[in-house]
């Protein structure tokens, strides 16, 4: 950022840090040209038109003579032309003081989206797990499922894909019987297979392990 009020600029910096948004300022336009020159691991550019030195408006076309940095500009001065000088010379976007730091916070999150399209979102998990409710959505769809069916799947997410005997199924679960059989855990398996496949049937989630027992692939 250069701004050489820096009263806001630490308030800025301050409230962008509890968005993991790593600020650096300085008050000399010069240095902060230099800074951009020479390195390259800033990612945007937050930049006041009034300045010692030199104006904003003069400073942009210097810096992209050696960077596309995004460039959002942010000025109490609330002429048109400044606004459109300063889109046409290279910036990316201009906010007039004064501002919300939460639509700043925003802005630099929609550029840096742009400027890095390979950078995803992280999603949702495929398997949500709701203790609380006991219940489990798969894909953003609550699954209809029994107690039993519950505390098996609810197992097979808590081990993170480890293999789950059908002993420990019997042993963990308050919904089935000791002296229920193996084979009545590959039934409910089963079930829970189908009811998985009725939304989504491109894979098996739950994978048999021979001689063992299950384990859920995600």
């Amino acid at each position: 950022m250069i701004e050489d009020d820096l009263e806001l600029a630490d308030i800025i910096t301050r409230y962008l840090s509890s968005f993991d948004l790593e600020v650096t300022n300085t008050d000399s336009p010069y240095t902060g040209l230099s800074m951009i020159k020479n390195d390259k691991t800033y990612e945007l550019l937050i930049l006041d038109l009034t300045l010692p030195e030199i104006d904003g408006l003069e400073l942009i076309p210097k810096i992209r003579e050696s960077s596309r940095i995004p460039i959002i500009i942010t000025s109490a001065r609330d002429d048109i032309l400044d606004k459109v000088m300063g889109l046409e010379r290279g910036a990316d976007d201009y906010l007039p003081k004064p501002y919300n730091p939460r639509e700043l916070s925003a802005r630099i999150k929609a550029i840096l989206k742009r400027s890095h399209p390979e950078i995803k979102e992280e999603s949702a998990p495929i398997f949500q797990l709701k203790l609380e409710d006991m219940q489990i959505v798969f894909q953003g769809k609550l699954l209809d499922l029994t107690m039993a069916e519950f505390d098996i799947l609810k197992l097979l997410i808590q081990r993170k894909g480890g293999v789950v005997s059908r002993e420990d199924f019997i042993y963990d679960s308050f919904h089935i019987e000791d002296e229920s059989s193996l084979k009545n855990i590959d039934v409910m398996i089963s079930r829970i297979r189908n009811k998985i496949a009725h939304l989504d049937n491109s894979k098996t989630y739950i994978k048999s392990v021979r001689g063992i027992g299950y384990q859920l692939i995600v």
